[in-house]
């Protein structure tokens, strides 16, 4: 699948753009703060029916304006996708796929299987795991629909049952087997979770690795582990276990949403020790595993999302990271650079069809 024309109307910077696509790869070019990554978010939201860097979606909207509209028409074996998204000030967005609204927005999750990098990836490494959790949901959602209706349960069970347990303390009174009805319903929905999470780490660490060695030139070895409270021991057991610190601390301790992942340069934390170098190579590494498992997964090629890759990077590894994503097992290529001529150049030596557009103070034009 790849993205043939983009239109934006009133969304963040720009007041009304078409933009005719290439099906390889684009070059977004021009200086900072004129709308490049503002283009790749639109193209993000256009999948996932959300921003990548802000979650506020009437923040999206340009200034003084009272609505925005997303637009793309989009090449899937040869026959057409229109996806349309509107937002109005004050109302509930609307998603159509070929003008028909989904009851559901979550069910417009994985038809446009994409991947993003971006500088603010780096929060990967040095956020809390919540962040980590969303990028495990993020793919696994992709092409597991089930896990993605599983986590919503579990997550509402949550919530149920941690107002539950405020509850418990403001009457001064516990309710075992009230409690344990949504404990029930957090072990329905949490195991699944669990078990596809496992495995999804199982089969994406080969993929992750072999993407660092090459872009580091197996200069290290990286590795990932899948931290889980039950890992050690079952649902069940963890519920019993903290059962009375959840009723003190009158909030849920155990479950998969205190799942985390590891981030490890040869035996050691990368946030610790691992460079400003290693840890984008990590990043980046991880980025283009998921491209590569999504191909896999939904037997179509992913649109793959680059801001800013020089970021952090040098010549060398920019370099081995065109040569990847030129590879047939990635889709369509967006990339953003505040240079006008570098990835053209870059693009033009490695004989990659390419098509470059200059962005300034909202405006697109060809190259």
């Amino acid at each position: 699948m790849y993205l043939e024309k983009l239109q934006l109307l009133n969304f963040k910077n720009y007041e009304e753009t078409s933009v005719s696509l290439s099906p390889h790869i684009n070059c977004f070019l021009g200086n900072n703060g004129q709308g490049k990554t503002n283009l790749l978010d639109a193209i993000y939201y256009l999948s996932f029916s959300k921003s990548f860097f802000n979650p506020i979606d009437s923040q999206l909207i340009r200034d003084e304006e009272a609505f925005m509209t997303l637009t793309g028409e989009f090449n899937r074996e040869d026959e057409k996708e229109k996806i349309h998204i509107g937002l109005k000030k004050g109302q509930k967005k609307q998603v159509k796929r070929n003008k028909k609204v989904y009851e559901r927005i979550a069910d417009h999750i994985g038809l446009i299987p994409l991947v993003m990098i971006s500088p603010s990836d780096s929060l990967l490494i040095i956020e809390g795991s919540e962040v980590r959790r969303k990028f495990l949901d993020l793919i696994i959602s992709q092409y597991n629909r089930r896990y993605l209706d599983d986590l919503i349960q579990y997550n509402k069970a949550l919530s149920q049952r941690n107002r539950l347990l405020k509850k418990f303390m403001e009457i001064r009174r516990f309710d075992e087997e009230s409690l344990v009805i949504w404990d029930d319903q957090l072990m329905k929905y949490g195991n699944p979770v669990y078990e596809a999470r496992k495995q999804f780490i199982e089969e994406f660490l080969p993929l992750f690795q072999k993407h660092y060695q090459f872009i580091s030139s197996n200069k290290e070895v990286v590795s990932l582990n899948y931290i889980s409270q039950l890992n050690e021991l079952s649902f069940s057991d963890n519920m019993l276990l903290s059962r009375d610190k959840d009723r003190r601390l009158t909030y849920t301790t155990k479950g998969v949403h205190k799942d985390d992942l590891g981030f490890n340069l040869g035996d050691k934390p990368l946030k610790k020790f691992g460079s400003q170098g290693q840890q984008k190579t990590f990043l980046l590494s991880l980025k283009l595993a998921q491209a590569e498992f999504l191909k896999d997964h939904k037997k179509n090629a992913p649109i793959l999302l680059l801001d800013d890759i020089y970021d952090k990077l040098d010549e060398e590894r920019v370099a081995k990271l065109m040569e990847v994503v030129q590879k047939d097992w990635f889709g369509q290529v967006f990339i953003s650079d505040t240079h006008l001529d570098r990835l053209p150049g870059l693009f033009k030596k490695l004989k990659v069809e390419f098509k470059a557009f200059a962005i300034e103070k909202g405006e697109v034009r060809d190259v």
